[in-house]
């Protein structure tokens, strides 16, 4: 067993088949086909319904290891200069009820993201529905020519939702999805609303670090120019080191530093 599954937990299939039974009764459906995924997940046990939902189950454990990630990047932001921005949720189904909300927003804002559906609570854990996208792929198994296409609209979304004060948090690879040509966006965790500079900064941050490996530090600072300002590159230059000790990003951070530190000169900054 994965160390990634022995966190994340098993849950017993007589508590499994009450989730099932719920969504059945839920959506009139006569029967359920159910495909697990052993996608990269360590707060839900994800799921493929009828290839029409998405759904994830969140335990109390996921809750549990969900308070331990944030009390660990909140320390992260701090040592970055900042004052920790991420909030925690007091139970599963809180857990589900931020991300339906905050994919809510998004869709509102004009963001691709997966249609909400609903999040409720079966025998204590959360259940988050969503629409499933079934001929999606993830931005780290697109070839380099389809990623510096679609990097400028990466960072041109990442853009608007933080000129309407919303942020990420989380943002990865397996977290940006290309489908029928476009960009979408899944999994926002929680920042303080009152932190959304510093969230920004960090959001970019991810994102430069989840393209770099991609595309180059320099097509990937290139590519975030397009939106961003000099001035807020170099706020995100503050959170690399802090995202490159992440287990789950990989990349050049001096790299990346070297060619903000270019752009913001060029520019008199």
């Amino acid at each position: 067993m994965s160390i990634r599954r022995l966190v994340r937990g098993t849950i017993e299939w007589e508590r499994l088949e009450a989730v099932f039974d719920e969504m059945a009764r839920r959506y009139d459906q006569p029967q359920l086909r159910i495909e697990f995924l052993d996608a990269d997940n360590w707060l839900s046990t994800p799921c493929v319904v009828n290839d029409e939902w998405f759904v994830k189950i969140v335990t109390g454990q996921n809750s549990l290891v969900h308070a331990l990630f944030t009390g660990a990047r909140n320390l992260g932001a701090f040592s970055s200069g900042t004052e920790g921005f991420f909030e925690h949720f007091a139970d599963p189904m809180e857990m589900c009820e931020h991300e339906l909300e905050a994919t809510r927003r998004m869709r509102e804002i004009g963001l691709n993201v997966p249609a909400p559906i609903e999040a409720f609570e079966v025998d204590g854990m959360g259940v988050l529905v969503m629409e499933y996208l079934p001929e999606f792929r993830i931005l780290d198994d697109l070839g380099t020519e389809e990623v510096e296409r679609f990097a400028p609209e990466v960072f041109g979304a990442l853009s608007v939702m933080h000129d309407n004060r919303l942020a990420h948090g989380d943002l990865r690879g397996e977290n940006v999805l290309l489908q029928d040509g476009e960009v979408y966006f899944i999994d926002a965790t929680s920042v303080r609303e009152d932190a959304i500079e510093e969230a920004r900064s960090y959001d970019l941050a991810c994102a430069l670090a989840a393209l770099e490996p991609l595309i180059g530090a320099r097509t990937a600072v290139e590519s975030a120019a397009e939106h961003y300002t000099p001035e807020q590159l170099l706020a995100a230059r503050e959170f690399l080191d802090f995202v490159n000790i992440r287990p789950d990003h990989d990349f050049d951070a001096v790299s990346v530093k070297g060619e903000i530190e270019k752009l913001a000169d060029a520019n008199g900054e």
